[in-house]
C-alpha cells in the first residue's frame, strides 16, 4: 500500500522477448489498483513503457496483449509438450525463424547485407526497425504522453559521446523515435537519429534505469517496482552455451541487486547529510560549500520492490529472440504471478515509510527459481 504522497513508479529493464514477464506484472498491478504514476525504461522496456504511458488506464492491458501478440505472430507452434528437451528444441526453431525472417511489427531483415554497404543506418545494422514505428503509432497516443498525465523516461546511448541519455516527458516532446532509440541495439538494429544525434539501445551503458529515477530531484516519497528480465545471480555453468547464457545475464542484469543496494547507500548518506546540514548555526546557509552539500541532500522516502525474471530449463543464451507465442505467454503467465505475490506481501506486511527511509524488499530472494507458475487462461489475443 502507498500513502497519497507516495508516487509509484515502474522500472522496465531491457531484454527483448523477456519482456512479456513485464507486461503480465503490470497487468497484476493494474487489477489490483495500482496504476503507476511515473514509467522509466530501456530497450523493450522502454516499449512496454511508452504502450501505458499512451494509453488511458482501461486500455492498457488490451494494447499490451496486442503488441505481444502481433510480435509473436511470426511463428508459433500449437500443442506445446512441457517436456524440457522439446520446448528447447522448438525455442531453437523460433530463434532461428526470428532471426531469418524477422519479427512481425518489431523488424525485418535487410536485402542487402550491412557488409556490403558503408555508411549511414542500412550499413550498421542487419535489419530494419521501421516496422517498430509504424506499431508505435498505432499502439501509443503520443499526444496523451506529452500531456504528462503519466511520466515517461526512456534511455538510450548517444553514439558520438558515448554518453547517456534520457528523454523525459518531463523534460521534452516525446516521439516514435524516442522510443526506438532506446532499444536500438547493435549490430541488430540500426542507431536512431533525433535531432542531429545517433542512439543506440540504453542496455549498452546500463540496462536498468534505477539510478536516474533516484537522481532525480523528487520531493514526494517513492515506491519503485523495478521488474528486471535477467538474473545477476546463477550457477557455474557446465557448457559453452550455459557460459554464454551466464555471460549474457551478468551483463544485462545490471548487476541488479548490487547496484540497488549501492544507489540506496548513496540516497541514505544523502538524506543523513540533509539532516546535518539543518543542525548548522543559519550563518553558515550562504557558504559557498554548505550550498553545494545542500544539492545532494534528500528527504523522500524509497522503498523499491524488486521482481526479477527466473529462466525455466529450457531457456538458453538466446532466449530474448524467442518469440514464440507459448514463450511469450509462459513469461507474461509468469508476470502475473510475480506480481500478484509481490503486491500480495506488500499488503499485508508494508514496510512504514520513515522520512528519508530507503528500504529494498525482493520477494523472489528465497524462492526456488524452478518453482510452477500459473498458465494463462486465455490467448493473449482476447
Amino acid at each position: 500500500m502507498t500513502t497519497p504522497n507516495h508516487r509509484r513508479v515502474l522500472v522496465l529493464q531491457g531484454g527483448g522477448a523477456l519482456g512479456a514477464y513485464q507486461a503480465g506484472v503490470y497487468e497484476a498491478m493494474s487489477q489490483a489498483g495500482s496504476e503507476p504514476d511515473w514509467l522509466a525504461g530501456i530497450s523493450i522496456g522502454a516499449v512496454n513503457a511508452a504502450i501505458i504511458a499512451g494509453n488511458p488506464p482501461g486500455a492498457r492491458i488490451e494494447r499490451l496483449r496486442e503488441f505481444w501478440s502481433l510480435v509473436t505472430s511470426g511463428w508459433s507452434p500449437s500443442g506445446l509438450s512441457n517436456l524440457d528437451q522439446f520446448r528447447a528444441a522448438l525455442g531453437d526453431v523460433s530463434i532461428g525463424w526470428a532471426m531469418a525472417t524477422g519479427v512481425p511489427g518489431f523488424f525485418t531483415p535487410r536485402a542487402v547485407s550491412p557488409l556490403l554497404l558503408s555508411g549511414g543506418p542500412e550499413a550498421l545494422s542487419y535489419y530494419d526497425s521501421s516496422p517498430l514505428k509504424a506499431t508505435l503509432e498505432r499502439l501509443v497516443d503520443f499526444d496523451r504522453i506529452n500531456a504528462q498525465e503519466t511520466r515517461l523516461s526512456v534511455g538510450a546511448v548517444n553514439i558520438r559521446t558515448g554518453n547517456f541519455a534520457y528523454f523525459d516527458n518531463a523534460h521534452q516532446k516525446i516521439r516514435p523515435e524516442h522510443i526506438m532509440a532506446s532499444g536500438a541495439l547493435p549490430p541488430g538494429l540500426p542507431p536512431i537519429e533525433i535531432d542531429g544525434e545517433w542512439y543506440w539501445d540504453g542496455g549498452l551503458v546500463s540496462n536498468t534505469p534505477l539510478e536516474y529515477v533516484l537522481d532525480q530531484d523528487e520531493q514526494d516519497d517513492l515506491v519503485i517496482y523495478q521488474l528486471d528480465l535477467f538474473s545477476a545471480r546463477g550457477p557455474l555453468p557446465r557448457t559453452m552455451q550455459e557460459a554464454s547464457e551466464r555471460e549474457k545475464e551478468i551483463r544485462y542484469s545490471s548487476r541488479t541487486r548490487l547496484n540497488t543496494d549501492a544507489q540506496l547507500r548513496i540516497h541514505r548518506m544523502k538524506t543523513a547529510l540533509g539532516g546535518l546540514l539543518k543542525n548548522l548555526p543559519p550563518d553558515l546557509a550562504d557558504d559557498p560549500e554548505i550550498r553545494l552539500l545542500s544539492q545532494f541532500a534528500r528527504e523522500p522516502s524509497v522503498i523499491v520492490v524488486q521482481l526479477i525474471y527466473r529462466d525455466r530449463p529450457y531457456e538458453g543464451s538466446f532466449k530474448d529472440v524467442e518469440f514464440s507465442r507459448q514463450t511469450m505467454l509462459d513469461h507474461w503467465a509468469s508476470g502475473v504471478t510475480d506480481g500478484e505475490c509481490a503486491i500480495a506481501r506488500r499488503r499485508r506486511d508494508p514496510t512504514p515509510a520513515q522520512p528519508g527511509a530507503a528500504v529494498a524488499i525482493d520477494p523472489g530472494r528465497d524462492r526456488d527459481a524452478e518453482k510452477p507458475f500459473r498458465q494463462p487462461a486465455k490467448d493473449a489475443r482476447r
